[in-house]
Formats: C-alpha cells, structure tokens, sequence
C-alpha cells in the first residue's frame, strides 16, 4: 500500500500541487480572473443549449463579481437553464483531459481565445464583459501562437481543474445554501415545477459524478506535465 501511494504521488504530483494551490488561493484576488472565465464558460453553456435546441442568443454579460447573464430567445428551456452549471463542468473536463491527455494544447487553447473574441463581437453589449472577454481571448491567442506546449497545457490544466472546484461549490452556494435567491434552479422550478433545492441537489449529484468520473480516468496513468517539450 505504501508503494502504491508512493507511485500515486510520483506519477501525480505536479496535478496535486496545482489543486492545492488553488484551493490556497481561492478565496484571494489571485483567482478572481479564473472565476471570471469559469462564468462565461457557464453563459456560454446556455447559449450553446440556445442553439442546439433550436433558439438564439441576444446578449451575454458578465459583471465583476463573478455574475452574469444570457438572454435567449426560442429553444429548450429545459435545456437552456440546466446547461449552465452542467455545461461549465463539462467544458472545464473537456479542457483538462485534452491537456493531460494530447498533444493539441495550442489548438484548444487558440480555440478558446477564439471563441471569447467571437463572442464579444456578436453578443457582449457592456463594458466590462468586452474588456474581460478581449483581454482574455488576445492573451490566449498570444499564448497560443507564441509560447510553446508546457504553457499552454498549464493554462488548460488551470481552468479545468478551477471549473471543476468552483462549480460543484457554486451549485451548492446558489441553489441549496442559499436557495431563496434568483437561480437558474429557483427559474427551472418556477417554470417546470418543483423546489429550488431539489433541482440544485440534482445538480449537485451530477456535477460530483463527472467530477469523480474524470478524475478516475486522468488519474490512471502519469500526468506530470514534462517542461523539456516545446511544442
């Protein structure tokens, strides 16, 4: 047993040491940014339930304490209120087991610039949002084109594992903890029926389940990310 953990840790310690310092720095200005994108990641998932389900985007915001907002028209509603906690997770899994396991690091990290700048075109209409989101997009972009594969797996590596700690919380906070304020569960049980804290429990359990899931499959085999390559 003592050999296995020893071989857990080897194999796994630079994945271990960044959760840890997240967590250290979560609840310091350091990480505010990463909450930031984690949000639009979560706006972008209800815009996204929009489109493949038939509706349109007319605007998404994101305010500096870590809100925002998606105004859609058409589609699934169902569909659309449930994407966002949910859809985040998933991208931020998506993010962190492309890092960990392929080589299109750069790829997927230009994608995401891409896609925030794209974004900020069509559908940001405030201030802050388009300085957020253009900020964001040109510094992945850059980093994507100029810096080579360890630099754009750890950017990768941050904001999937930041997506998988800060949404399970987010969950709970919102929808459980505090279930008497504005949600999209406290909207998904207004307009299909059932409590606040029954949809955010099952929220909840989901989000636990891909977490646990994902990380009994990056955690099978070496994660450490070798600094020698680069491209």
């Amino acid at each position: 047993m003592r050999h296995g953990a020893m071989r857990f840790l080897s194999s796994h310690w630079q994945l271990l040491a960044l959760t840890a310092v997240l967590f250290a720095l979560w609840h310091t200005p350091v990480v505010v940014p990463l909450k930031i994108l984690i949000v639009f990641l979560h706006e972008f998932a209800h815009a996204a339930a929009a489109w493949l389900t038939g509706g349109w985007v007319e605007q998404i915001s994101l305010s500096p304490d870590q809100g925002g907002f998606t105004i859609t028209r058409g589609g699934n509603r169902f569909a659309i209120l449930s994407a966002g906690y949910l859809g985040s997770l998933s991208i931020g899994v998506v993010l962190l087991m492309l890092a960990l396991r392929s080589d299109a690091d750069r790829l997927v990290t230009g994608a995401l610039g891409l896609i925030l700048l794209l974004v900020t075109v069509f559908y940001v209409r405030d201030i802050f949002a388009a300085t957020f989101c253009i900020a964001t997009g040109a510094g992945l972009l850059g980093m994507a084109r100029f810096m080579g594969h360890a630099p754009n797996d750890m950017a990768l590596r941050v904001i999937g594992l930041g997506s998988l700690i800060y949404v399970p919380f987010d969950i709970f906070d919102d929808t459980i903890a505090r279930a008497g304020l504005p949600s999209d569960a406290h909207m998904l049980g207004a307009e299909f029926g059932g409590p606040t804290v029954l949809w955010g429990a099952i929220w909840l359990a989901l989000s636990l389940a891909v977490t646990f899931g994902c990380l009994r499959y990056i955690l099978g085999r070496d994660t450490n990310l070798r600094f020698d390559r680069t491209t």
